[in-house]
């Protein structure tokens, strides 16, 4: 009995040992300081540094600083960064990249401009420790990124041009410390410049054109492998993170990389992002903000009026500085009070390059012990203060974003779609692109239909069709999309089609292309004309040949008039979603009209999506709009009913022109609503 309580006794000396206990505990923390703290008002991230905090080596040593705590922090900092990658609207990022370039000058010039005087005048130390303290004031650590992703404003335009700035700025200060500890030990000279040129070029050269293949030929050709999908991605951003210290920068601006290269291959709505951010979130972020907290000494604070004056001076001018640039942003480009405060919330949290700049000057003995642990302080306070100016300012955000005269948001709790199952072998697919296309806030499900035969096999047939669309369920709720399966008894499935559309109020459907043989062909064409002229919703007839992720482009032809029908505003709405999911340009064909009518209506639902208009009026020669038409393109045809404002009789061939012609590209018909 004495020999198990020395046992057990063995099991809780501080600091913890035994690797079961001390995942158990993070695991506790991760589960309970947010929700604890939430009661509070305080957000969720700053109980997981001051649980770091508590628990470290600097509070009761519960946890040491281990080679296991150091993996999964490393980890969690990988992960913040590469999902800030994945996260970026890249058409919202090159429209404005050069509101990111002058952001990230900003950010980077403004926190030195004022460090340095103040470090080398007021605190008076030399040159070197002066302006590698003042540049450690121009990084930022995006420690407040999730609470942007989870409240649903990454898109907004100010996080896309903080988080450009970020990677620009921490880039900067990461070079200029390798040029001060070149410099100081006296290797800066020509070789260190052209190692370091060459170095950076093969990084990009790799990530940016070897990647992307790979990537793209991984997922064509293991399509199927959903759980492989996540253990490539896992393993492209660690080859990344490897690959930029390689050649001579921080892992951080790899993982970063990572997200950029492989953004268009994953879709934000898709079950493989879903999976990234819930692993990220759950698990490796929380990580990374404990190991934070376990850095800080509080009792720093108590050792002397010096430490306290340091830190104290740091941490007001690192927070004046990001201040200072996210306000001369937000005079230049006109930004609102919140996405100021958003853009100040992003950038004035510091932590990892932060720590990088001050370890490396310490260890070089250009920086000394107050600087250090001032710093360590520093990471406490601007991590504090970042978490509740960015939770504030992203509620603020989507409080002014909800348009209640807007179409969507009219729709917003109602919008139903329909997938009728004709084939089981393409639902795949056509599920995956109603899952892209659905309003993320619509409270209906997306009703997957399975119409069978009123004949004496009946009741088999829908026990039949309704295991085999189970598995369906599964798919959707790995994107968190709920999907409700529907199996009715017709005499024909157009009829039972129009029936459950009606019964449901769904406001889209979409059909599988028709799979036309022989003698069957005027059978299905009757099917569709059918559908056509039983229902007055908007309808999708949809042929995908490739991988929804692999599409480079949208090119959409529409007729004159359209922009009079009915559900113009809708399909148009539509195509912009999944143009800004896939993150690829549409190309639209029209007259001058519906080009305003679209402009129109780009400004009202504030769609951020790239778009190039182009004349169109031949509709004769329809074909010449081929050449603009890439293998890897979504060729989009908007068509109208018989008796529609839109409808012209050249339409009625131009389906099977389509199928002729654009044999290799993912194809869609849409008839918009008409009444």
């Amino acid at each position: 009995m004495t020999d198990f309580l020395k046992h057990v006794m063995q099991q809780f000396e501080l600091p913890l040992r035994n690797p079961v206990l001390i995942f158990s505990l993070i695991l506790f923390i991760i589960l309970l300081a947010p929700i604890l703290l939430r009661r509070l008002k305080i957000p969720g991230i700053i109980g997981l540094i001051i649980a770091g905090v508590v628990i470290g080596p600097h509070g009761f040593n519960i946890l040491e600083k281990n080679s296991a705590v150091d993996l999964f922090s490393t980890i969690g900092l990988l992960y913040i960064m590469f999902i800030a990658g994945l996260d970026l609207d890249m058409n919202e990022f090159k429209s404005n990249r050069n509101k990111s370039l002058l952001f990230g000058l900003f950010t980077f010039i403004f926190p030195i401009a004022i460090g340095f005087p103040v470090c080398y005048y007021l605190l008076r130390y030399d040159f070197n420790a002066s302006f590698l303290t003042a540049s450690m004031f121009a990084t930022h650590t995006l420690v407040a990124y999730p609470l942007v992703s989870k409240l649903g404003v990454s898109k907004n335009q100010a996080v896309a041009i903080t988080v450009g700035g970020t990677i620009l700025t921490d880039t900067a200060v990461l070079i200029i410390l390798a040029i001060i500890i070149g410099n100081n030990q006296g290797n800066l000279n020509q070789e260190f410049w052209i190692r370091l040129s060459i170095s950076l070029a093969i990084f990009s050269a790799i990530m940016f054109f070897i990647i992307p293949r790979i990537a793209k030929w991984f997922f064509r050709k293991l399509e199927s492998e959903k759980h492989s999908h996540y253990i490539f991605v896992l393993s492209m951003v660690f080859l990344a993170a490897f690959l930029a210290e390689v050649a001579g920068v921080e892992p951080i601006i790899g993982a970063f990389v990572a997200g950029l290269t492989l953004n268009k291959l994953i879709p934000h709505s898709s079950a493989l992002m879903n999976r990234i951010e819930f692993i990220g979130n759950s698990l490796f972020i929380p990580f990374f903000l404990i190991s934070v907290g376990m850095l800080v000494d509080a009792s720093v604070i108590l050792s002397g009026s010096s430490a306290i004056i340091v830190a104290g001076t740091l941490s007001v001018v690192a927070l004046f500085g990001k201040w200072f640039a996210a306000w001369i942003t937000q005079l230049i480009f006109n930004y609102s009070k919140a996405q100021r405060q958003l853009i100040f919330g992003l950038s004035s949290s510091h932590a990892a390059a932060t720590l990088a700049v001050i370890l490396v000057g310490y260890k070089a003995e250009i920086l000394d012990e107050n600087i250090l642990n001032g710093t360590i302080i520093l990471i406490l306070i601007t991590c504090i203060v970042a978490s509740f100016a960015t939770e504030r300012a992203a509620k603020k955000i989507v409080i002014e974003s909800e348009d209640p005269d807007s179409l969507n948001a009219q729709g917003i709790r109602s919008e139903h779609i329909l997938l009728p199952i004709a084939n089981v072998a393409n639902i795949e697919k056509l599920l995956e692109l109603a899952i892209f296309i659905r309003n993320k806030k619509s409270a209906n499900p997306i009703s997957i239909l399975s119409v069978v035969s009123n004949n004496n096999e009946a009741e088999i047939n829908i026990l039949k069709s309704r295991k085999k669309l189970d598995e369906f369920v599964k798919q959707g709720s790995a994107s968190e999309t709920k999907v409700n399966i529907i199996t009715t008894i017709d005499h024909h499935a157009a009829s039972g089609i129009a029936r459950i559309s009606k019964e449901i109020s769904a406001d889209i459907i979409i059909l599988g292309w028709p799979q036309r043989t022989g003698f069957i062909d005027k059978l299905i064409g009757e099917k569709m004309d059918s559908i056509l002229s039983n229902t007055n919703k908007t309808i999708f007839i949809c042929h995908l040949e490739k991988p929804l992720s692999q599409l480079k482009g949208i090119v959409i032809a529409t007729p004159p008039l359209t922009e009079r029908e009915n559900g113009f505003g809708l399909w148009l709405t539509k195509m912009a979603k999944l143009a800004q999911e896939l993150s690829i340009p549409i190309l639209l064909y029209c007259n001058e009209a519906t080009h305003r009518a679209v402009e129109r209506n780009f400004s009202k639902e504030k769609l951020t999506v790239s778009i190039t208009i182009s004349a169109f009026t031949d509709w004769e020669d329809f074909l010449v709009i081929s050449k603009d038409v890439h293998e890897e393109d979504l060729f989009v045809l908007v068509s109208a009913r018989k008796g529609a404002t839109s409808y012209l009789g050249v339409m009625e061939n131009l389906p099977s022109k389509l199928e002729k012609h654009f044999t290799a590209n993912n194809r869609f018909v849409i008839y918009p609503q008409q009444y």
